[in-house]
């Protein structure tokens, strides 16, 4: 049985999808900017966490793992630009 929304449940469930990209974008310059001050396990959660969001963003996994592989994240920071550019 499919579940029933309200009109305003479902208003904010179709933003929530249309703004889905710009969301995204959003909690990764945050998680980046938490990335430049953490330190051990706290810092490969937030790799984690990153990784996530560039796939949600559509970034190719092979430059996902070349940032990973780096662990710069001056350079996560260089394609979020990108990306806010485009």
């Amino acid at each position: 049985m499919a579940k029933q929304y309200s009109q305003h449940q479902e208003k904010i469930i179709r933003s929530y999808y249309r703004n889905r990209d710009a969301i995204s974008l959003q909690k990764l310059q945050e998680q980046v900017t938490e990335l430049f001050l953490a330190e051990g396990k706290k810092r490969e959660k937030y790799w984690k966490t990153i990784a996530g969001h560039l796939e949600k963003l559509g970034i190719p996994q092979d430059r996902i793992d070349h940032f990973l592989r780096q662990d710069d994240p001056q350079l996560v920071a260089h394609e979020i630009e990108r990306l806010i550019n485009k």
